[in-house]
């Protein structure tokens, strides 16, 4: 029993040694930034982006979203860090202690321009522009990527720098590795210089239609390895940006208009005055339609093929939409069958004439055929 209550007294006697004046204006000190960062979240951050969303500065708005969180996690830490260095911590501890919120310092910067480079980010857009390449260029996503790849990786290394890590011989140790990996990631090498190509040279955007021979579809997003394309079948296409780099990329929403080309093909028999005034028509009906680019329009009598005079149609749409191209096509071909029927005209199917003779009377003596027809 004696050698409990000593115990208690020994707990006691060490409990009431303890600086409680220190612990006490370190807890003081915790709560106060603690309440200042709530009073910060709810109405300073508040007030100040209200009065940057009014001025044109829209870096400085986009720069405080950024580092909206990041301040906010970074006050809770200043507060516990405060309270650290107020309390008889002893010195091997307290080194611990500020390596640790150094680094917590360095991931918080790191973490506001993580956010601030993302492709939402006003300064991406900026460049996008001066290069006129408008906000839905590959460009803004691949910089993004690229910009953060490398945030994060001078994150990290600043950190590892500050917990004592030889970085130079870290550097040497990627040099002497540099070409087995350069041998292993050959392949990835190749993607990534080759969506460089691509973000450079900019032969398409999102959003576009384009058409390779690999593939064919709407561009939905560019990485460092590879293009992902929507096809028509609704299916997601993943294509290495090296391929398509080497390959002809045809960029159909690059069209100012789109291409209508097709032949009327009508019986052999025709009157030359009926296919004139069908191309007269066709031609003023094309040249009438307010959905007709009128710089170029063909329609001539071009050839007589095997089964049918053929009338060569050539012209343009001024919309490049695919399906209200559909029905213009629709509504010009629906007004030529209307006009070949007033004109008495009849389009041509494929068909194939069969003249028989008449059998020499010698040679159907010759054949024992008597039944066929006989010449006189």
């Amino acid at each position: 029993m004696d050698i409990v209550i000593n115990i208690i007294k020994e707990w006691w006697e060490a409990f009431l040694g303890l600086p409680w004046l220190k612990i006490g204006i370190a807890c003081l000190i915790f709560l106060v930034i603690f309440t200042f960062r709530k009073v910060f979240t709810r109405y300073i951050f508040k007030i100040v982006m209200r009065f940057a969303q009014k001025s044109p500065a829209s870096f400085f708005t986009n720069m405080l979203t950024a580092f909206e969180k990041p301040v906010r996690f970074f006050i809770g830490v200043l507060g516990v860090y405060l309270a650290l260095l107020y309390l008889p911590i002893p010195a091997e501890s307290m080194s611990v202690i500020n390596t640790v919120y150094r680094s917590i310092v360095i991931v918080v910067i790191g973490w506001g321009l993580f956010n601030f480079s993302s492709s939402s980010s006003n300064l991406f857009h900026r460049f996008s522009h001066k290069m006129e390449d408008g906000a839905d260029s590959m460009v803004i996503p691949f910089l993004s990527k690229l910009t953060r790849f490398a945030i994060v990786l001078l994150t990290i290394t600043l950190v590892a720098y500050e917990w004592g890590y030889n970085i130079n011989g870290l550097v040497a140790g990627l040099g002497l590795g540099g070409l087995a990996v350069a041998l292993a990631a050959q392949e990835t090498l190749s993607n990534f210089l080759g969506g460089v190509i691509i973000v450079t040279e900019r032969p398409f955007k999102s959003g576009d239609w384009i058409e390779t021979p690999t593939v064919e579809g709407m561009v939905e997003d560019i990485s460092f390895r590879s293009t992902e394309v929507r096809t028509f079948a609704d299916s997601l296409v993943t294509v290495p940006n090296k391929v398509l780099a080497n390959e002809a990329i045809t960029n159909w929403s690059e069209m100012s208009v789109r291409r209508i080309m097709f032949t009327v093909g009508v019986e052999y028999g025709t009157a030359p005055e009926k296919i004139e005034t069908v191309v007269q028509r066709v031609d003023q009906l094309l040249r009438d339609h307010e959905e007709v680019d009128n710089e170029l329009i063909l329609v001539r009598f071009s050839e007589m093929s095997e089964s049918s005079y053929d009338i060569f149609v050539y012209f343009f749409t001024k919309s490049t939409d695919w399906l209200k191209w559909y029905k213009v096509k629709e509504e010009i071909n629906l007004t030529i069958i209307r006009i070949l029927e007033e004109e008495g005209v009849n389009a041509a199917f494929p068909s194939r004439s069969l003249y028989v003779e008449k059998v020499p009377k010698d040679w159907q003596n010759i054949a024992g055929d008597t039944s066929g027809p006989q010449e006189e």
